[in-house]
């Protein structure tokens, strides 16, 4: 039987020094309550407070008017939304990055229209009530060219638009049953009814928020509070999402470039944000073949560093 030879790089030299008892028990509980008291530390100092979710039925009751404002600028087509283009619509260009209008080659993939998916639709899914399906049957039997002068005599009559007790008050006007339609998706939002429509989707679970952020986002109640937690672009704020979903724990790199010039004031700084990440995520990638970075670990000899154990091990 031949003797087993000896490894160098794998096998390791039995230990012939001194010995001494080990307290694992000891050791592994010292070291639980001090990363335990760590932890605790840390969260207190730099976590996230536990913001509950803005609805849209906590919008329109903290601030009906400015839920009206943003309903009648879905109404008469001048939301962000309405205005945005690409991925929603054909009404503009979209972001871009330098000359290359990227969101326009991407095309309309989430398409939207918001006087339908924000107003009609949602009122329609209602209960039947006799004032608003009279307001409902009116607008749909009229011509385009009648909903056009309602619209923007209810607009202009909105200039001092104010909400008193639950009810929308503007000056009179010939604006048909757009008051009505008005008044009803304002209470519908304050129910949380306008919630639910806008969230249901097919399917048994509903985990696409598209239409109630987007109208959130429209409003200036969303901004404000993100204003108070600082986490506008120049604020240099972040907050890790609470609750069951991860937040910007794992995308800090991703969000972090959101609050740097001139993506913190950029009309194109989703996609320039995209563009920094696929350069920084294309450079990881190719790391092992970029020459003078990929022969780092070699030249500084790092790994000699970490194994230094080992490699004293084989000094003569």
């Amino acid at each position: 039987m031949t003797e087993k030879r000896f490894r160098p790089d794998v096998d390791a030299h039995e230990w012939t020094g001194a010995q001494r008892p080990y307290d694992i028990i000891k050791e592994g509980t010292i070291a639980f309550v001090v990363v335990a008291l760590l932890t605790i530390a840390l969260a207190i100092v730099f976590g996230s407070p536990d913001v509950p979710a803005i609805t849209i039925k906590k919008w329109a009751n903290a601030a009906p008017a400015d839920f009206a404002l943003d309903a009648l600028s879905q109404l008469n087509g001048t939301s962000e939304t309405a205005t945005y283009g690409p991925p929603y619509n054909h009404a503009a260009t979209g972001q871009q990055l330098g000359p290359f209008t990227i969101a326009k080659w991407v095309g309309v993939r989430i398409p939207l229209n918001p006087l339908q998916d924000f107003i009609l639709q949602p009122l329609e899914s209602l209960p039947a009530e006799p004032g608003l399906t009279a307001a409902l049957a009116s607008w749909t039997s009229a011509s385009s060219g009648a909903r056009s002068v309602w619209v923007a005599n209810y607009t202009k009559a909105a200039t001092n638009l104010k909400v008193v007790d639950g009810s929308i008050v503007v000056a009179k006007a010939k604006d048909g049953p757009v008051p009505v339609m008005m008044q009803s998706l304002l209470s519908m939002a304050r129910s949380g009814a306008l919630d639910e429509a806008l969230g249901n989707e097919r399917g048994f679970y509903g985990t696409n928020y598209t239409l109630p952020l987007l109208f959130l986002e429209d409003g200036t109640y969303l901004a404000n509070q993100a204003q108070r937690q600082h986490l506008l672009g120049p604020q240099w704020g972040m907050m890790n999402e609470t609750g069951n979903y991860p937040g910007q724990a794992w995308l800090w790199l991703y969000t972090f470039w959101y609050q740097v010039a001139p993506m913190n004031t950029s009309s194109n700084g989703d996609v320039e944000v995209w563009a920094i990440m696929m350069v920084l995520t294309l450079g990881l990638i190719l790391v092992p073949f970029i020459p003078g970075v990929r022969a780092i670990p070699r030249k500084t000899r790092i790994y000699r560093l970490i194994w230094r154990e080992h490699y004293r091990g084989l000094s003569p």
